[in-house]
């Protein structure tokens, strides 16, 4: 297809997992009532961000995937003939937990998993404490409407996940995400630092020539000390800003992309012509000092 209508949910969580997963319901039924065909949620949606705390008890927010939320999100996708892209916490196995999100096909049908590779630990993240990094590399799933590639919040910050991702086919780039600011923080830093977050993604989408989708939860959490931007956002493949979310408010938009658009913008910037493959392999060192 080459035009996708896109759903971005932004939304606020709470402490019940269950409440969560029903207003995220509720918002895909909303995302698809505006003709999205592909409705993306944020990062960890049906719990409160967690990873604030190293606390043993929150890994009991994580389940198996497959499991009970996909399989209701398997429902109100088939019902509502959308893709949905839904991030949660998944329990591999006895103490081996991953940060997952997983795909759900128009028809209701479970087309896999991507787990996050990159994880952040810094105050208020301490996501090393609870997600082993992903092992299914990076993926791209071939659903009704487009072939999407996904990658989760961290994943962001580097230009060689999505450049990979973009390379095995993806016509689309979607980030769930969680970022928020510290209450402590001054204006000028909490613009600067946003600022940062939409300009690297921005240039994934120049860079490759595809649409970026970020979507981020909103909302003060961690008793009133970070407040989620949200500020979720859509680019064409050119980085244009096609919608942008506010910091404070929950909205659930769709967004028109045109994937015809990524040919006109890969031919006159042809940076994938020009890419110097022979040149690269010192990008595989942590570090060239010698």
């Amino acid at each position: 297809m080459s035009n996708v209508k896109v759903g971005l949910v932004q939304m606020t969580c709470g402490s019940d997992k269950q409440a969560n997963l029903d207003k995220a319901i509720r918002e895909i039924r909303v995302a698809a009532q505006k003709g999205a065909q592909i409705v993306c949620l944020q990062e960890l949606f049906t719990s409160l961000y967690f990873c604030d705390v190293e606390s043993y008890d929150n890994f009991a927010l994580a389940e198996a995937i497959p499991g009970p939320s996909t399989n209701a999100i398997q429902e109100i996708a088939k019902e509502l003939g959308v893709v949905v892209i839904a991030s949660l916490f998944e329990k591999r196995a006895e103490g081996l937990y991953h940060n997952t999100t997983a795909v759900i096909d128009a028809d209701g049908s479970y087309l896999g998993k991507y787990r996050k590779m990159h994880i952040p630990d810094d105050p208020a993240f301490y996501e090393k404490f609870y997600f082993t990094p992903g092992d299914l590399g990076y993926k791209v799933f071939q659903t009704k409407f487009a072939k999407i590639g996904i990658l989760i919040c961290w994943d962001q910050w580097y230009p060689e996940a999505s450049r990979i991702t973009a390379l095995m086919g993806a016509e689309i780039l979607f980030y769930p995400t969680a970022i928020g600011w510290a209450t402590d923080q001054d204006e000028e830093t909490n613009q600067d630092q946003y600022n940062a977050w939409q300009t690297i993604q921005r240039s994934h989408a120049v860079a490759n020539g595809v649409p970026v989708i970020s979507v981020n939860r909103v909302g003060f959490e961690q008793d009133g000390a970070m407040k989620f931007w949200g500020g979720s956002f859509a680019t064409n493949g050119q980085g244009k800003i096609l919608y942008q979310g506010s910091h404070d408010k929950e909205e659930t938009t769709v967004v028109d992309l045109d994937l015809k658009q990524s040919d006109y913008f890969r031919m006159h910037w042809p940076f994938l012509r020009d890419r110097r493959i022979d040149s690269y392999q010192p990008i595989t060192r942590r570090f060239i000092d010698e």
